[in-house]
């Protein structure tokens, strides 16, 4: 079993979303048999952890899963520990996602090129 450091992008929206676009990055230790394994295993928790609930004000809060934007093996540590999280603001939401996305793809294919070059 490996151990990963996964970058987990969530978004935050209050109420109707009128204010700046807000994301939080999380660091999370993920185990796993393989980088790909750590990958889905990351995924599937930043889908399980999306959230909604009403804030002091009334507000509807949402916190969306994006996707995984960074993946490293590590030594041995404890599995699913939020080692670091920050609230980025955007002004243009969609770009940030789409770098998000486009990260992700980054590792899932290169992992995939790597295991067919071994076939």
């Amino acid at each position: 079993m490996n151990w990963y450091l996964a970058k987990m992008v969530f978004r935050i929206v209050c109420g109707e979303g009128d204010h700046t676009p807000q994301f939080d990055e999380q660091l999370r230790l993920v185990a796993g048999g393989s980088k790909e394994e750590a990958f889905q295993k990351a995924l599937n928790m930043g889908q399980r952890e999306e959230e909604t609930f009403y804030n002091r004000k009334e507000q509807l809060v949402q916190w969306q899963f994006i996707n995984i934007s960074e993946l490293y093996k590590l030594s041995d540590l404890i599995d699913g520990a939020e080692l670091y999280s920050r609230i980025e603001e955007q002004e243009n939401a969609e770009a940030y996602i789409y770098t998000v996305n486009q990260k992700a793809e980054n590792i899932f294919f290169t992992q995939i090129h790597q295991l067919l070059k071994l076939a």
